[in-house]
């Protein structure tokens, strides 16, 4: 291997010298920080993040951060704002400025334009003693010692802390919003992390159909309902009672148990006291259950009434899982 360097010694240098790059943000998070904090809550319009180069790359992932936690929030690249974008600008918006140096010519050329439109101007920044944190009203401190690029140049530290401070920001206002895994599932209706928000039992087994026999149907006819289903497995009623279920494991086991099945019905191989959840449960809480117990399938109750059955399958096929 070229200039044969021990690779297992050089990325635990980088995650090492990344993380105190991060520890080292703990004591820069000051009034300032509380500060923008404060005047995201009250603002009116949006939060504006702009940057140029990597910084532009970070601002981006803090704006879907922010969006996907409740603080409305637009990415304006730097480059872009000084050839026509920074008609995005509203009145009530506020702006952070990501940059590492705080000097680079395109901040230089958008900073005065900024200030004039007389929004709110946040830095975030890795240098306090730059052109930007001067011009700015408030600034989160980004300053690292080094970056992890053996050069000192490509931006590895410096942006490593710039999403953090951007996570620390965005988790603080989504307390403070008292956002909670409802509001969350609204911004995320389309992926699996929202499905588990939001996706309930009844949404699944519903479509399911209801298998079922009484406890003195033939055998025969317990294989035709769980065939018919491809639920693998069947309820038990009697007077509208849940008293027990019937799965494939258990078709196997009474071939295995008896000689002759002509005379068996239901009741003589349903195990007693089957797993149930209520249809409107969340269907990852179905997961959870069916993990607890190891079982593919759920009974499943509306008002303690059987309503059909959920399987492990369903929750594949919907990305649960």
């Amino acid at each position: 291997m070229k200039n044969n360097i021990d690779i297992k010694k050089e990325a635990i240098r980088v995650l090492e010298l990344e993380a105190q790059a991060i520890q080292a943000l703990v004591s820069k998070i000051d009034t300032d920080f509380e500060q923008v904090v404060g005047e995201i809550l009250a603002l009116k319009g949006r939060v504006i993040l702009t940057g140029i180069g990597k910084s532009a790359i970070i601002a981006q992932k803090i704006v879907a951060t922010l969006n996907s936690t409740g603080t409305p929030a637009i990415f304006m690249h730097a480059a872009d704002a000084i050839h026509g974008d920074l008609g995005i600008i509203q009145k009530d918006d506020l702006i952070i400025a990501l940059s590492k140096s705080g000097n680079t010519p395109e901040i230089k050329v958008l900073v005065p334009f900024l200030k004039h439109s007389q929004n709110k101007l946040v830095a975030l920044v890795g240098n306090t003693a730059s052109f930007l944190a001067d011009k700015a009203d408030y600034i989160l401190d980004t300053t690292v010692e080094c970056e992890a690029c053996p050069n000192n140049l490509a931006p590895t530290t410096s942006t490593t802390a710039q999403l953090a401070m951007g996570d620390a920001l965005a988790v603080c206002l989504q307390s403070a919003r008292q956002f909670t895994d409802k509001d969350f599932a609204k911004y995320h209706p389309g992926g699996a992390l929202g499905k588990q928000l939001y996706l309930k039992v009844a949404d699944l087994s519903d479509a399911n159909g209801k298998p079922l026999v009484s406890p003195e149907d033939h055998i025969r006819k317990v294989i035709i309902t769980i065939t018919k289903y491809r639920l693998g497995a069947t309820a038990v009623i009697n007077n509208d009672e849940i008293i027990g279920i019937i799965t494939d494991g258990d078709i196997r086991r009474m071939l295995e148990r008896y000689d002759s099945i002509s005379d068996l019905t239901a009741k003589d191989i349903m195990a007693l006291r089957p797993k149930m959840i209520d249809s409107a449960e969340l269907a990852v809480n179905a997961l959870h259950k069916m993990r607890e117990n190891n079982i593919s399938q759920l009974l499943v109750t509306r008002n303690g009434d059987f309503a059909g059955i959920i399987h492990i399958q369903d929750l594949l096929k919907e990305g649960i899982i």
